[in-house]
């Protein structure tokens, strides 16, 4: 296993971090046998770096992870969770969520703890709720050693969260199609010229870069001089940049983390050369080629009057088309679109036509017609009940929080 120092924390990190999100089921539970058996080789083969969040496998990674890691396990590595902040209000919510955390993971400390998945609007919401007041004093009693947060939002949000308080680390979503996408290469070297460590999610955008590959993608990877599998190129793309401290991997397959561990064993940073980098990036033209949508996520035609989140809305759209992976792309377009977290629904079948984003738009797409089309594949009679039922579950997990402290 390859280490880099986390320059904010002095800490040696694994290169490959163990994503808890998509541990291995038996009969839609943890298949703890097999989940257990997979960190125990993974803290024996190096990985040093455990990531999970409360909503994870509907609560219950988290407590998973305690009994996993129970004994001398837990002082051989560095656990990552964090703050759900949609469901906390005041400091006192605050200081509920963590103590219920400290629980369920067996520990006395949280070594990273990041606020989960923040953009520009949900930062604001959660300072006004006095989360940075939180994490200092959280920080200095000792209950977490270094703070964090996790994005999902554009560059300027970005920009905005880093420079609005102390951090140690962020975790942002990095791959080769994403490189302008969300924080993007540019939110990584503007951390990186913060001195935040860097943990990166998603390098395989949810699996799909190694699922079903198009036909077109895979006559360019075999002609490649090395043979590598498509996985193995995403991540070394990953890992070649200087400013990546972790990727996290959501492993739920041994044959999985053996691939990984021998990958991470060889991925040094800047060591892919121009010929290698350059068939990456004509593979990322390839998938190019297959998107519906020829959208950049440039955020020229935000705010949308009506309340749609359009780069959101086509990102999904074509992950859709591209992936093959339908019913994932309608999960994924409803959590982000649906209001399930803020309560500010954003969907493409808010539209109503203004006009505004196509005067706005560089590409000159023709928004409207193409929100139709968004809706016609993204939404359908079940997303309202789901809509609902995510919501419901989201309250009975903060109420249910609430009363266990």
């Amino acid at each position: 296993m390859l280490y880099r120092t986390m320059p904010s924390t002095g800490d040696s990190l694994s290169a490959l971090g163990f994503g808890c999100m998509r541990l291995p089921l038996k009969k839609g539970r943890i298949d703890e046998p097999l989940a257990e058996a997979m960190i125990r080789r993974a803290v024996d083969a190096g990985i040093n770096y455990f990531d999970t969040a409360a909503p994870y496998h509907g609560g219950a990674s988290e407590p998973f992870l305690g009994r996993a890691l129970e004994g001398r396990l837990r002082e051989r590595v560095f656990v990552a969770t964090k703050l759900p902040h949609w469901q906390v209000r005041t400091l006192r919510d605050m200081d509920r969520v963590l103590q219920v955390q400290l629980a369920n993971l067996k520990t006395d400390r949280i070594d990273y703890y990041l606020i989960h998945n923040l953009n520009g609007a949900s930062w604001t919401r959660a300072e006004g709720h006095g989360v940075t007041e939180f994490l200092d004093r959280a920080k200095a009693d000792g209950r977490i050693r270094h703070a964090g947060f996790s994005f999902h939002g554009d560059k300027e949000g970005f920009k905005q969260i880093v420079d609005a308080y102390d951090w140690d680390v962020c975790q942002i979503q990095y791959n080769y199609l994403d490189e302008d996408n969300q924080a993007g290469t540019q939110g990584l070297e503007y951390a990186a010229s913060k001195g935040l460590g860097v943990v990166i999610m998603e390098p395989l955008r949810g699996g799909n870069l190694a699922r079903i590959v198009p036909e077109e993608v895979d006559a360019l990877w075999k002609s490649a001089p090395i043979a590598r599998s498509p996985v193995e190129w995403a991540l070394r793309w990953v890992w070649n940049r200087p400013e990546v401290h972790v990727v996290l991997s959501g492993m739920s397959r041994e044959e999985q983390l053996e691939q990984n561990l021998a990958i991470a064993a060889d991925a040094r940073p800047e060591s892919l050369t121009a010929e290698e980098l350059d068939l990456v990036r004509r593979v990322e033209r390839a998938y190019r080629g297959l998107m519906q949508v020829g959208c950049t996520g440039c955020q020229y035609c935000m705010p949308c009057p009506a309340g749609v989140d359009i780069p959101v809305c086509f990102e999904q759209f074509n992950n859709y088309h591209m992936f093959q992976s339908r019913t994932a792309a309608r999960m994924v377009y409803t959590l982000m679109c649906g209001g399930i977290v803020d309560g500010r629904r954003s969907m493409a079948s808010q539209c109503t036509a203004c006009g505004r984003c196509v005067s706005a738009c560089p590409q000159q797409l023709p928004i409207p017609d193409l929100m139709k089309e968004v809706r016609r594949d993204l939404e359908g009679i079940t997303t309202r009940p789901m809509i609902w039922l995510a919501k419901w579950y989201l309250a009975f997990k903060r109420f249910r929080t609430n009363w266990r402290s």
